[in-house]
This record gives structure tokens, C-alpha cells and sequence, in this order.
């Protein structure tokens, strides 16, 4: 799922409670209208924006996150500094391919560098923290029995 495609089922489950990621796919003809009207390009540009959105889904997994203020954001490029529960220091890049780390230290940029790029923030984490892992799963199992005590 590309990241225009993942941040637009995001915003759609936030908006229905019974939402399924094989439903974008049944869209006929959404991706053709939407390029058509400009959506893709007019929603898909601000990356600060996007970064801080990032930001705000993971931080209670992690130690510290924010979007750098040392390195220039652009209309399609942002930086955003991270820290793991285990103590590492990541730059990363987040541009329409996904996000990738790019240094190992806060505002660090390494051009010889060349990570995978990852469709979601939940993936690069997945792989780069455990106890990132340990820390989503517990949140999700806590949601879940929320839900049934709840519901």
C-alpha cells in the first residue's frame, strides 16, 4: 500500500468504525478520480504536516520523536528525529516513497546511507525497536480489552 493510499485509509477509518483495509482496493475508479481532481497532489505535499502526524501516532511507543527543526522540511521532504525505548538515535527521511532512516544521530543526514524505505512508521520501527513492538502490542491488547469491557 503505497503512503498516500495507507494515510487516506487512516483518515477513513477515523471516520467509520468498521473499516477494512480490503475495502480501498474495491474503490473502482477512486485512484483514477482522485488523480484527475488533483487530490493526490494537492493532499499528498505537505510533509511537515504529514511528520508531525507520524509523530503523534507513535510517540507514546518511543522515547522521544519530533520533527527536526535543524533540517529544512519541504513540500515533499521532511525530517523527523527519534529515539527507541533501547536508547538509539535515528534520523529519518519521510517523502512519498515512505520513510527510511538517513543518520544515526538527531539531525543527521548521511548521503552514502541507503536504507529501504518503508510504506509506514509501524514498519520501520517494527524493525528498528523490540521494545517499540512489546510497547504497540501492549497498547493494542489494552484497546481491545477496553473494547470488550466496553462494548
Amino acid at each position: 500500500m503505497s503512503l498516500c493510499k495507507h494515510v487516506l485509509y487512516l483518515l477513513l477509518c477515523r471516520m467509520e468504525t468498521d473499516c477494512n483495509p480490503m475495502e480501498l482496493s474495491s474503490m473502482s475508479g477512486f485512484e483514477e478520480d482522485a488523480e484527475l481532481n488533483g487530490f493526490e497532489e494537492a493532499d499528498m505535499k505537505d510533509m511537515k504536516l504529514e511528520a508531525e502526524a507520524v509523530v503523534n501516532d507513535v510517540l507514546f511507543a518511543v522515547n522521544n520523536m519530533f520533527v527536526s527543526k535543524n533540517l529544512r522540511c519541504a513540500d515533499d521532504v521532511a525530517y523527523i528525529n527519534v529515539e527507541t525505548r533501547e536508547r538509539n538515535r535515528y534520523c529519518l527521511e519521510l517523502t512519498e516513497a515512505g520513510l527510511r532512516v538517513v543518520g544515526y544521530a538527531f539531525d543527521q543526514v548521511d548521503d552514502h546511507l541507503h536504507t529501504p524505505y518503508h510504506e509506514t512508521v509501524y514498519s520501520l520501527l517494527d524493525t528498528l525497536s523490540p521494545a517499540y513492538r512489546e510497547a504497540f502490542g501492549n497498547a493494542l491488547l489494552q484497546r481491545l480489552e477496553a473494547l470488550k469491557r466496553d462494548g
